[in-house]
């Protein structure tokens, strides 16, 4: 026993001693994700703790992928360093407020820990031949995470299990934080600690040549392989019934064919080794096969995309799923025409296409796509004429159709702060509330107004199944009376504000969630203004479009105070795919006295 815990220790040792930044990352972001969740109500600590939490989770890739490398080629230190100021320098790229994280900013994490995983899989093999070894690191990091995987589920279930025994038994009453830190802590430190005990030292135990696995052969031959051929079959008769047909493909064929080919490459860096055994001939077929099948739905994937394209433009995803269908085209280039391909081109090639996509001057995805919009827009007015010395003429006869894909490229391009370019087709008017709106972050009250704001629309669509109410208040200046303090409230900025040196004032505002809207004092006191918010809407349930009332207030006490909070609206939105309505407003200013 006693030796079995010195073995246990000494490995623990070893892991912490090979892996510091690896495991630190791990335990910054289970502390990140712990805060993050604990202050999901409170969206001034939340954001920041997003933040953090999401560079710390890239941190943990890249610091492993810098420490395979340094095993490689030394300099440890300052790979190390480089790796910190990346980490720091992307935290920045961020907005400071959560009211300017847009979507762009869900594509850059996306391929930038895409990237982060990419670079696991070859930084320590960027010299020529290796070949093999790079498989077998490959291979085996592909089983690590798998192993770990199973035992951190295993683990965390456990763990769980004997905190609820324990609470159960022995009426401890934990707080039902304690089961989600201990998920957030073992699911991330936890796993991380389990991936790196497998990898043991590292690089020249993943590299070092083994068996074969015959799992991988079954999980490859009996599992990955049909179901390629279900994909093939399924995607060779949609093309004949596109050429039968003389249709144009659906959009959503393209991710049918790009998870083709995608679980097929997989397949085959799966069976690499065994190619070569005379043995194993299923193999060898499957090998020279594959590339070839692929040809014909490339062809169908760059239709599908093009049509989007042309059609409507650039965005963001189509400029992915063109560039992945690009980089496809090159790996099948690639290994049918090189008889020295070496499977290392598969994640580098998508790692320079990722590189590509973010940062090439004026042909990354965010560029490109903003420049396609532009032009869009642009063709749409003139197409229909809606254009009168420079602006828009909203007077104008159109279908709903145009006028919905009109708001929608200038949601679009308010999400990218082009205000300039979208205001040379407003009114004076317009152009503030335009301002507005992209200060405040109500990008979709840009799209709402433009809609609305053409009078003469014919309709040629479906009615839609979104619903919005939006009560005004009549009282555009507001009545101080016999308050003491004025405070007001952006909506996307709800932080803490003093009145004097002893007492603050904030609010957290959980509407859209729980029908919450909290005004703390000093972070001791509070009352919830939610079920009066509630009482307001029901009053108007069932309605829709715009009503105006005298006054949208609410008045209550907390602490030593008398508080009376005032709205200019209050806007109401249902999805019919959410459960919950999303409950906003545009300002709310707080009397105190």
């Amino acid at each position: 026993m006693k030796k079995k815990i010195q073995e246990t220790l000494s490995r623990t040792t070893e892991v912490v001693s090979t892996y510091p930044m690896v495991l630190l990352m791990a335990l910054l972001a289970s502390i990140g994700t712990i805060c993050m969740f604990e202050n999901n109500h409170d969206r001034e600590q939340f954001f920041p703790y997003s933040k953090f939490t999401i560079c710390c989770c890239l941190g943990i890739s890249l610091m492993f992928a810098i420490k395979m490398l340094s095993q490689r080629i030394g300099k440890s230190m300052l790979l190390q360093v480089i790796g910190i100021i990346f980490l720091i320098g992307f935290y920045f790229i961020f907005p400071k407020k959560e009211k300017d994280f847009t979507e762009i900013y869900g594509y850059i994490i996306a391929v930038t820990i895409l990237l982060a995983h990419l670079s696991v899989s070859f930084f320590p093999f960027l010299d020529k031949n290796r070949e093999l070894s790079f498989w077998q690191y490959n291979k085996n990091l592909f089983v690590n995470i798998f192993l770990t995987a199973v035992f951190t589920g295993v683990l965390t279930i456990g763990v769980e299990l004997a905190i609820l025994a324990i609470d159960k038994l022995f009426d401890f009453k934990f707080h039902d934080n304690l089961y989600a830190n201990t998920f957030y802590i073992l699911a991330i430190f936890g796993s991380c600690f389990i991936f790196l005990l497998f990898n043991e030292k590292g690089l020249n135990n993943l590299e070092k040549e083994g068996i074969y696995p015959n799992i991988l052969k079954f999980f490859t031959q009996f599992i990955l392989i049909p179901l390629l051929l279900i994909y093939v079959v399924i995607l060779y008769f949609y093309s004949i019934k596109i050429v039968i047909n003389w249709e144009l493909p659906r959009g959503w064929v393209s991710y049918l064919v790009l998870a083709y080919s995608i679980i097929g490459i997989l397949a085959l860096l799966l069976v690499h080794p065994l190619k070569e055994e005379n043995a194993k001939s299923w193999v060898k077929i499957f090998s020279k096969a594959f590339y070839y099948t692929i040809i014909p739905l490339i062809v169908l994937l760059f239709v599908a995309i093009f049509t989007r394209i042309l059609e409507y433009g650039y965005t963001e995803p189509r400029y992915f799923v063109f560039l992945l269908a690009v980089w496809l085209l090159s790996i099948v280039l690639y290994f049918i025409l090189n008889k020295k391909s070496n499977i290392k081109f598969i994640p580098i090639s998508l790692f320079v296409f990722g590189i590509f996509s973010l940062v090439f001057p004026y042909l990354n995805a965010f560029s490109v796509a903003k420049r396609s919009q532009k032009s869009e827009l642009q063709k749409i007015l003139n197409e229909n004429k809606l254009v009168k010395e420079g602006k828009i003429n909203f007077q104008k006869n159109i279908t709903d159709a145009v006028a919905n894909e009109i708001a929608n490229k200038f949601e679009f391009l308010a999400q990218r702060k082009q205000q300039d370019f979208l205001s040379g087709f407003l009114e004076k008017e317009d152009q503030n509330n335009l301002a507005e709106n992209i200060v405040s972050g109500n990008f979709w009250n840009i799209q709402y107004d433009i809609q609305n704001k053409f009078i003469h629309k014919s309709d040629t669509q479906k009615a839609s199944q979104y619903e919005r109410l939006v009560i005004n208040s009549e009282k555009q200046a507001l009545e101080i009376e016999n308050y003491r303090y004025f405070i007001e409230f952006p909506r996307y900025d709800l932080e803490a504000k003093s009145i004097n040196t002893n007492d603050q004032f904030k609010i957290i505002d959980d509407l859209s969630g729980h029908l919450s809207l909290k005004v703390i004092l000093n972070s001791t006191k509070e009352v919830d203004l939610g079920p009066m918010i509630a009482q307001l809407l029901k009053k108007y349930e069932g309605k829709t479009g715009t009503i105006t009332v005298p006054e949208i207030s609410l008045e209550s006490d907390l602490g030593n105070y008398h508080i009376k909070l005032i709205f200019k609206n209050m806007i109401k939105e249902k999805n019919p795919y959410d459960k919950n309505a999303t409950i906003y407003y545009d300002n709310v200013y707080l009397l105190i006295k």
